[in-house]
């Protein structure tokens, strides 16, 4: 019972981005939190509600300060995404729509209409989908699985998400550490959090919006 309230706890901490907790009470080993959430968010189906936009920025932010090594960071991430993506591909592959049979309390643990609205997302946009699901929330946890799903050849899935993971880490992280040295932005982490996270999620509430309108 302790280990589970241990992890409700620290999972709580992670997606308020409280990195001093963490640091705090997990020391050294905030660099395998970090892999975790990372691995986790990509690689898990069922948990597309982890951050991870705002958490390679805060996580390149704490690296301006010395906090983390900037190296480490970007190599263990980089890693975690590219794993985490595999994984889900397979899964997808092996498993398919089977996965949307299991349920937790009565309730399906994954709901198909995150599926659907990634497999629209792979019609408008192809297989650079692989490259451009990276930034936007949801899509980007179901864009490996749907990949899996449909048999995409796994030699072109595999150079479109080594391609989308470095940018996405790279990019996000590169950006917090540039910045991490903006007095405003340091004081102001959760506003800024909150800026990447309306950024990433606005494609999608265009399309809903559009959809609405084409119905109409």
């Amino acid at each position: 019972m302790d280990i589970i309230q241990g992890l409700v706890e620290l999972f709580q901490h992670i997606i308020h981005l409280d990195f001093k907790w963490i640091f705090e009470n997990y020391g050294t080993a905030i660099y395998v939190v970090l892999f975790l959430v990372i691995f986790i968010e990509t690689g898990l189906v069922a948990m597309p509600f982890l951050p991870g936009d705002s958490l390679l920025f805060t996580a390149g932010l704490f690296a301006a300060s010395g906090e983390l090594n900037l190296s480490y960071l970007l190599a263990l991430l980089y890693f975690a995404a590219v794993l985490g993506d595999n994984c889900n591909y397979w899964v997808g592959r092996k498993i398919g729509l089977k996965i949307f049979a299991i349920q937790f309390r009565g309730k399906a643990i994954v709901k198909k209409s995150y599926l659907d609205q990634t497999e629209a997302f792979f019609e408008k946009n192809g297989v650079k989908a692989i490259i451009m699901a990276r930034f936007v929330p949801f899509v980007r946890t179901f864009a490996p699985f749907a990949a899996g799903i449909g048999k995409m050849e796994y030699r072109k899935f595999f150079l479109f998400d080594l391609i989308g993971g470095f940018l996405w880490v790279f990019g996000l992280t590169l950006a917090g550490y540039s910045l991490g040295e903006v007095t405003w932005i340091r004081d102001h982490i959760d506003l800024v959090c909150l800026g990447i996270i309306l950024i990433s999620i606005l494609p999608m509430i265009f399309e809903f919006i559009k959809s609405k309108t084409q119905k109409k």
